[in-house]
């Protein structure tokens, strides 16, 4: 692998300018010359991946397929550099060219794959499971235009295309050989012959779906892995008779409708419509990925018998459930398999991971819509449905309040999450606390009926992206005292903790604290225009934009401190940046108000100099893996404020802490295990606990009660009337005390006062600059729990029981 080092790396480069371009080095443009430095990376993979996929056929094991609706996965150009060890050799060649590589990566686009935590938590245990050499594949959809590209005007998100496949599209490796066919709607023909009923289908529709892999590459190791991308086309091209006539929207129409499936990623579906393309793609999605699983495994083997014991499949939330009934329709209607044995094959193939206990994600879909879209696999979802039904008849006879609520299909709808549990033979939350509150209420019957079936796995992160590759600072002053064992073993960050009372070592980590903060500081100026003070408190809420996550508990906060330096811009103050980065889903009105609050507020505050210099508030626009990257290792406090009960783990809090952040939150998700390794004086607590959020609102909560009592409380919520930036916030402050239905849904009033005074006694502390070091040092050093490396080891040995490839077995 480019012995020669940058000669040969060089060498490469010019080759693939003038085989694929015609040019020279000195005639090359920036872009001809990064896709060149592309090509030689992807076959350098290309090259590794032959390797592997013979000693995965050897040694004839068993391989993952891992299913997601999104693969958060950012940019791969440097990742792969780094996990290659290649990126000094390629700095030093391509400087002699001429060039730089950080601004060739910087050319690089967020793939639009993915969306929050759910995409970046797959991307991440692709990485985790190439690097300890598991073999694995990753499904999704090749989304042209992604989620959307978020644009702030006057302060409100406006949603453009996110038009990311044109220099995105050089990692695809277009795999035509693999296509197949989805079929829609229509109508299911039954026709029995010598007593077998053949399936057939009548006026249904045909989409081709088109493979395109990206590798991923892990750190060290003998694996390259394939995330496969799905696109969807027609199976016509074009209505040539049509086109003939002059007719020539309508002889393209079928086309341009089969392409609106792999256009855009959750498309809105606050209509029909989109309720209906959302369906589309889940099922496109499944019917394409398990062809390829069973064409793999049907080419190694030439049968189905030894499926179970070859081919884990793992649906990652409910998205790609329908795989379920698919895999049925396949057993029965191509294989001829007897319902019972077909039903024992699913069983041992599927697991399932549920990443949340909010209603709305724990998907329903109309009877009537699904019926119509997908008949034969509505069929098999009814039988499915009517065989537990009985089985539960007899466990719980004449309990049909318990039947009814265990039921697949009920009140019209079809509830995949209860698909997903009864078809699983393992069924997995990702913290202790959301895999309790899910055995407690969410699937409490399915516990009582099946206590074997739930498990948990806590999430993690991909510490080599997070840590060594977005802060490589932090990592050298690592690498240098604990050595670079960290890197495959991230248990070892430990070790650092040493080095608390090494007053070189504290210094020298909060120097590349305030670095990472002066970097971030320069991108946010050329961004905005606007100036951060480095020597401020950084304090970042970065995730997706939803009420629970309470982002409106953040700003009311902020309102009061705004509010406190109004009445008095010389009060003793502790300078601070608030730092929010979110996108609000387009239909969700509620977010996107929050959104502007946050803006007109920080506008309100720009327009005051005395105050500015004290308190900022910045919303980054499009925050994405890359912005992520710079931002993440300059955050101070981490703020993870969920209301408790509801955020089911959340890896944000774990990105944050492995780069030294503080994390200031609620006893929610995967912040009850961030106590438990970093202890309680390395971390911030506030508001009420699970159990006391249940009670109170068994007790009925009352958000007026709070408003009553707390005169900061009520003089904030009423500034929200009068507005920020000239405009009035009434609606947000109808909706704390006064809403329609239940007010203050999510408690921020509730944990306003417990939150508020938590945070003055963190800034207190912030000011023995010694203390606060220690802090963050600390939870750097707890971090190594919250690596993906130990997930994907728990997930490999106790729920999909796959071995790593040895290293022997791959040829070098």
């Amino acid at each position: 692998m480019f012995s020669n080092g940058a000669s040969a790396v060089r060498s490469a480069i010019e080759e693939k300018l003038a085989h694929c371009f015609g040019v020279s080095s000195e005639e090359a443009s920036e872009k001809q010359l990064y896709e060149a430095v592309i090509l030689t990376v992807r076959e350098l993979l290309s090259e590794k991946r032959s390797s592997f996929k013979e000693a995965v056929k050897k040694e004839s094991g068993k391989t993952l397929y891992y299913l997601c609706m999104e693969f958060l996965v950012g940019p791969s150009l440097k990742n792969h550099l780094n996990n290659l060890g290649l990126t000094a050799a390629y700095a030093e060649a391509l400087q002699s060219l001429g060039f730089d590589l950080d601004a060739i990566c910087s050319r690089e686009p967020d793939p639009g794959l993915g969306n929050g935590g759910l995409g970046r938590l797959a991307a991440c245990y692709l990485d985790a499971l190439t690097t300890l050499d598991y073999p694995a594949r990753g499904f999704s959809i090749l989304y042209e235009f992604g989620l959307f590209r978020q644009k702030l005007v006057n302060g409100e998100q406006v949603e453009l295309p996110d038009n990311w496949l044109p220099e995105g599209e050089v990692w695809l490796v277009p795999r035509n050989d693999r296509a197949c066919t989805v079929r829609f709607g229509g109508r299911v023909v039954e026709t029995w012959n010598n007593e077998k009923c053949d399936i057939s289908y009548e006026n249904c529709e045909e989409i081709q779906a088109v493979p395109y892999d990206m590798m991923i590459s892990g750190a060290d190791c003998s694996a390259v892995n394939i995330l496969r991308l799905w696109r969807a086309k027609s199976v016509c091209d074009m209505n040539m008779r049509l086109f003939s006539q002059g007719a020539y929207l309508q002889a393209v129409e079928q086309n341009t409708n089969a392409e609106i499936i792999s256009k855009v990623l959750y498309p809105a579906d606050n209509h029909m419509e989109g309720k209906l393309l959302r369906l589309t793609q889940q099922y496109f999605l499944v019917s394409a990925s398990l062809n390829s699983i069973l064409d793999d495994h049907l080419r190694r083997y030439g049968s189905l018998w030894n499926l179970p014991d070859k081919v884990a499949i793992h649906v990652n939330d409910t998205h790609p459930a329908l795989v379920i009934p698919e895999l049925m329709r396949v057993l029965i209607d191509v294989y001829s398999y007897p319902w019972e044995r077909a039903w024992d094959v699913v069983n041992r193939v599927i697991t399932y991971t549920n990443h949340t206990v909010m209603p709305e994600a724990l998907e329903c879909w109309n009877e009537d819509l699904f019926r119509l879209r997908l008949p034969r696999i509505y069929d098999i979802v009814k039988e499915i449905n009517r065989r537990f039904c009985a089985d539960l008849w007899k466990c719980y006879p004449g309990d049909w309040d318990r039947i009814s609520r265990m039921a697949i299909i009920g009140y019209g709808s079809v509830r995949m999450a209860n698909l997903s549990v009864v078809a699983s033979h393992t069924v997995n939350g990702v913290s202790k606390l959301h895999s309790e509150i899910l055995t407690k209420t969410v699937f409490h019957d399915y516990y009582k009926l099946t206590p074997e079936k739930f498990t948990n796995v806590t999430n993690g992160i991909a510490h080599r992206r997070w840590l060594c590759g977005a802060n490589p600072l932090l990592a050298g002053l690592l690498d240098e005292t604990i050595g670079p064992a960290y890197r495959k073993k991230p248990e070892a960050l430990s070790e650092f903790l040493r080095y608390r009372e090494n007053a070189d070592v504290l210094s020298r980590f909060a120097e590349i604290k305030r670095e990472n903060k002066i970097r971030f500081a320069r991108l946010v100026e050329k961004r905005s225009g606007i100036l951060l003070d480095p020597d401020s408190v950084f304090d970042v809420q970065v995730k997706r934009l939803h009420e629970y996550k309470r982002q409106l508990l953040n700003v009311l906060r902020i309102i009061s401190l705004y509010l406190d330096l109004l009445d008095d811009p010389d009060r003793p103050f502790t300078p601070q940046t608030f730092i929010f980065g979110a996108k609000a889903a387009p239909g969700y009105a509620i977010a996107k108000r929050t959104i502007r609050l946050i803006c007109d507020l920080s506008a309100e505050i720009e327009k005051n100099p005395r105050i500015r210099e004290k308190l900022r508030v910045v919303f980054m626009e499009e925050y994405n893996v890359s912005l992520a990257e710079i931002l993440i290792p300059s955050a101070d406090v981490s703020e993870q404020i969920s209301l408790a009960g509801k955020e089911a783990s959340g890896t944000g809090n774990m990105k944050l802490m492995i780069n030294g952040a503080v994390t200031i939150g609620t006893l929610d998700g995967a912040n009850v295990e961030i106590l438990e390794s970093v202890g309680e004086d390395n971390m911030y607590l506030f508001g009420m606990t699970a159990g006391e959020v249940e009670e109170l609102w068994r007790r009925g909560y009352q958000s007026t009660t709070y408003y009553i009592g707390s005169e900061k409380l009520r003089r904030t919520v009423d500034a929200l009337v009068r507005g920020f930036n000239g405009i009035s916030y009434r609606d947000f402050a109808e909706y704390l005390v006064a809403g329609q239905g239940i007010a203050d849904p999510y408690m921020c009033l509730a944990d306003y006062d417990s939150y508020c005074s938590v945070h003055e006694r963190m800034i207190r502390d912030y000011a023995d600059r010694n203390r606060w070091t220690k802090t963050a040092l600390s939870n750097t050093a707890c971090s190594g729990p919250f690596a993906a490396d130990r997930a994907i080891r728990e997930y490999a040995d106790s729920i999909w029981h796959i071995r790593p490839v040895s290293a022997e077995g791959v040829s070098r």
